[in-house]
């Protein structure tokens, strides 16, 4: 496995990422037809339903960024990919977002039913922390990225957040609501993602905490790109379904300050996020990233 060294180039950079990263998490999901045979075959459908992989993306330019190899950093970044899905399958339950769509695809309690919906997440969370602490040889490290996820994927990150979220439904929106809640549900694990590849590659301090930074105006600029995209878009264009937030009555950026004016937040956001690279010594392919995150259409 080489480096990202190539000229940046954002859908190049998440192609490479994604088959590192997928052929890692082909090697750490139990193999098809093992074991409880239903549950194998529908954590393989979530997990290989043809994501992005932005956050494993993220992990291994940050991990470059330092001075790093990336391969240092791909059990992180197949573990934050995991915790990642968890969350998505868990999103699309009936008691949650209830959607029937997701990458273009049927959701998998849709395919497989809710029960195992449900399971498929607690799996997907247990073997992101197996995998991690199994494929990490040095035990420091290993230690440091285990607690950077789980502090991302918990009561102060990601599951904090989807209580902000359901809690807001309904209730009319404040910038302070807004950004504690993205801040929680979205910015947190991209923020991770982007320190876990650091400390990966061997990062100072100091880089650790710019490229913390970077992930989470990165983060929030992602949500805001979503708000957006939720109100303009389409079911082919998203791949999954359109208009729910507004339907469901959710507290997001667009309906805070309409579309214009969260494109012009998603924007400043942005060029905090590139402010924060300046420590670092090779972050072209960590801004060719996070302009992609700004201007993608879905």
């Amino acid at each position: 496995m080489g480096a990202m060294h190539a000229a940046p180039d954002a859908p190049a950079l998440l192609r490479r990422a994604s088959a590192w990263v997928e052929a890692h998490l082909d090697r750490v999901l139990p193999p098809a037809g093992t074991g409880a045979g239903r549950l194998t075959e529908a954590l393989r459908y979530a997990v290989f339903a043809g994501g992005k992989r932005l956050r494993p993306a993220l992990a291994l330019a940050s991990c470059e960024a330092v001075g790093g190899e990336p391969d240092a950093a791909v059990a992180f970044a197949g573990a934050v990919e995991l915790v990642h899905t968890y969350s998505l399958v868990h999103d699309d339950l009936p008691a949650m977002d209830d959607d029937d769509l997701r990458r273009g695809r049927p959701t998998t309690h849709k395919v497989f039913g809710e029960a195992i919906g449900i399971l498929v997440g607690d799996a997907l969370h247990s073997l992101a922390f197996e995998s991690l602490l199994e494929r990490t040889p040095d035990a420091s490290v290993a230690r440091r990225l285990g607690l950077a996820l789980a502090r991302a994927a918990g009561v102060r990150g990601m599951v904090g957040g989807q209580v902000d979220d359901l809690d807001s439904t309904g209730v009319a929106p404040t910038e302070e609501r807004l950004e504690r809640l993205h801040r929680g549900k979205t910015a947190a694990l991209l923020a991770a993602s982007c320190e876990g590849g650091a400390i990966a590659g061997g990062a100072r301090p100091e880089q650790v905490e710019a490229l913390h930074r970077f992930g989470l105006d990165l983060g929030l600029a992602f949500q805001v790109v979503d708000d957006v995209l939720d109100a303009t878009g389409t079911a082919a264009s998203l791949g999954k379904t359109p208009g729910k937030d507004r339907d469901a009555g959710k507290m997001t950026y667009v309906a805070l300050e309409g579309v214009e004016r969260a494109r012009a937040r998603a924007a400043d956001l942005l060029a905090r996020s590139l402010a924060a690279l300046a420590p670092l010594p090779r972050s072209q392919d960590l801004a060719a990233l996070a302009r992609f995150v700004v201007e993608r259409d879905r």
